[in-house]
This record gives structure tokens, sequence and C-alpha cells, in this order.
């Protein structure tokens, strides 16, 4: 199977622009990589993959505790969306890490 960095970043993008539950939504990030600082771009993803199971965690002691607010279809919507996104993390490591491998054996 053969998955693009590229592509698997703006799946990550569009999941994170779903989850957000912010009230003033932010512009979307320009994924014009010879405009922007790569290494900020994967920052931010891991930063938002972070914030994602932070909630997530935070919404399951909240459901726990007897918080009526929180129904068990919003905790476990939430916990899956921040698995998929660890996971699409992870897989781009891979992909980041494969690169870089084959990268270093070129010849020069």
């Amino acid at each position: 199977m053969d998955v693009k960095a590229n592509s698997l970043y703006q799946e990550m993008q569009a999941m994170i622009a779903q989850t957000r539950l912010d009230v003033n939504p932010q512009p979307q990030v320009e994924l014009n990589t010879s405009k922007s600082d790569f290494s900020q771009l994967l920052s931010n993803a891991i930063e938002k993959v972070n914030d994602m199971q932070l909630e997530s965690k935070d919404m399951q002691q909240r459901f726990e505790m007897g918080d009526r607010s929180l129904s068990m279809a919003d905790v476990m919507l939430a916990k899956e969306k921040s698995g998929i996104a660890f996971e699409a993390t992870v897989q781009v490591r891979n992909k980041v890490l494969e690169a870089y491998k084959q990268i270093m054996n070129m010849p020069v």
C-alpha cells in the first residue's frame, strides 16, 4: 500500500478541521510547502493531535465523574477521532523515516 505523506497530511488537516469546536474558526493553513516551513507544519500537526488526545482524556474523565452534559457517544467519538489522528501521525512519521533512509542510502 503506497501512502503519500502529503495526502496523508492533508487528510490529517481535514480531520483536525472537522473536530474543532472553536466558535471562531481559524483560516486554513496554506499547504504550499515552498512557502511554509516544514518543521513548523509538522510541529503544529503534532500539537493538534496532542490537543485532541488531551481533550478526549478530559471528556472521558468528566463522563466517568458523572457530567450529564456528555453522552457516551460524544466521549467515544472524541476517543476514536483522537485515535485515528494518532495513527495517521504514526504513518506520516514512518513515511518520513523511510524517505530519510532512502535519501541517506543514495550515492553522492
